[in-house]
Parts: C-alpha cells; sequence; structure tokens
C-alpha cells in the first residue's frame, strides 16, 4: 500500500491536483488499484454545481490516469520520469460521484511499447460503475 506522501514521491501532483488517497495494490508496469475519498471539501464542488455537487468527470479521468502513471512510473527504468496523458477513447459515464462517495480507481496495461502505453480504467463502488475508458500515455 502506499500513502499520498509516497504517491507524490512518484507522480509530480499536489494538492489540490492529487487526486488519488492511496494506492493499494500495485504491481509495476501491471496493474494497480488505488483510492479517491471523494468528500465535500473538494475545491470543485464550489462551482460544479451550486446545490448539487458533483465531481466534473474529467476529473474522474484525470484520478485513473494518475494511478495509470503510478504504475508506469514506479518501475525502476521510469524513475524520476513523468507520464503525460495521451487520451481516452471508449469513454463512459455511468453514474455521477457526489460528497461521501470513495472511489475504487483500478487501472491495467493492455500494451507497452517503448515510452507509449494504453491501459483499461475503471471508477467504481462496489457494483456501482462511476466511469470505465481506455487511456493512453507517454512516458517523457
Amino acid at each position: 500500500m502506499l500513502t499520498s506522501k509516497e504517491i507524490m514521491d512518484i507522480i509530480p501532483h499536489r494538492p489540490p491536483f492529487l487526486l488519488v488517497d492511496r494506492i493499494e495494490e500495485l504491481e509495476p508496469g501491471k496493474r494497480a488499484v488505488g483510492k479517491k475519498c471523494v468528500s465535500m471539501n473538494e475545491p470543485f464542488f464550489v462551482g460544479h454545481f451550486p446545490g448539487e455537487p458533483v465531481m466534473p468527470g474529467v476529473l474522474v479521468i484525470e484520478a485513473l490516469a494518475q494511478v495509470g502513471a503510478v504504475i508506469c512510473l514506479s518501475m525502476p527504468e521510469n524513475k524520476g520520469k513523468k507520464a503525460y496523458f495521451g487520451g481516452i477513447s471508449k469513454a463512459r459515464f455511468r453514474q455521477k460521484v457526489t460528497p461521501g462517495d470513495v472511489l475504487t480507481l483500478e487501472v491495467e496495461l493492455t500494451k507497452c511499447k517503448g515510452p507509449l502505453g494504453i491501459g483499461m480504467a475503471k471508477a467504481y463502488d462496489g457494483d456501482k460503475i462511476f466511469a470505465e475508458g481506455e487511456i493512453s500515455f507517454m512516458i517523457g
């Protein structure tokens, strides 16, 4: 398990843009499972949306991308490098994320060739799926 401090030792993101609270499972270069505890104190809830706080879907995808970055950057050959988000395909948003939700962020790399990679990503809580898709990235 990695704490938020240990995650910050691997990826460059910092609060309020660090969107992963902990990594519960990690197989460097293959797979990881992280957690994001969504609190009413999140800065984006001020404007999204007043009276009905909803976590922006793009931030759910960013949280998944950060878990993907941990997978790649925890490999010894990538230490000190950065992972850049390349895109998302087949994205589906199935439920809205609201304060009190605990996102399980699961990413499994399906293809890695040189500095480019692709992974299947899913944000869920039990059988409640929030978002899923295929993310791509580049190590630089």
